[in-house]
């Protein structure tokens, strides 16, 4: 079956629109988005500080990305879910619980990561001064 739809650049442009809006949405309403964002900000203000290598900015950018990643997924699963079924419904908490704990745990692995990469240098940093 042959598409009618023919690529266009104003088109591919609007999905960057939107998928901007989706990001304002979630740092708008999200708490514990901000929170992952100060942290952030934390995390990269320590990588420039403590001057990681190469391979630990990489790390860092990954586990940023997937708790960001996480954080849009399960913001997402919860609009769609409070939607479909505005009353309490075990199948639908069921949902949400899972989605919020795919935000814990790449938050957790985030902050075994920035541990791993920092702890050394900051206690070698503290040793020298």
């Amino acid at each position: 079956m042959k598409s009618s739809n023919r690529f266009s650049i104003t088109q591919r442009l609007k999905s960057f629109k939107y998928a901007f809006a989706g990001v304002k949405t979630l740092f708008i309403e999200e708490h514990n988005a901000r929170i992952h964002l100060v942290s952030a900000v934390i995390a990269i203000g320590l990588g420039f500080i403590l001057k990681i290598s190469l391979n630990e900015w990489i790390s860092l950018i990954i586990v940023m990305g997937l708790v960001f990643i996480c954080e849009l997924i399960n913001t997402s699963l919860e609009a769609m879910a409070d939607f479909a079924s505005p009353e309490k419904h075990p199948q639908i908490k069921k949902v949400k619980d899972l989605a919020a704990a795919s935000v814990l745990i790449s938050a957790v692995v985030a902050l075994l990561v920035g541990i791993i990469i920092f702890y050394p240098k900051i206690t070698e940093a503290c040793t020298h001064n």
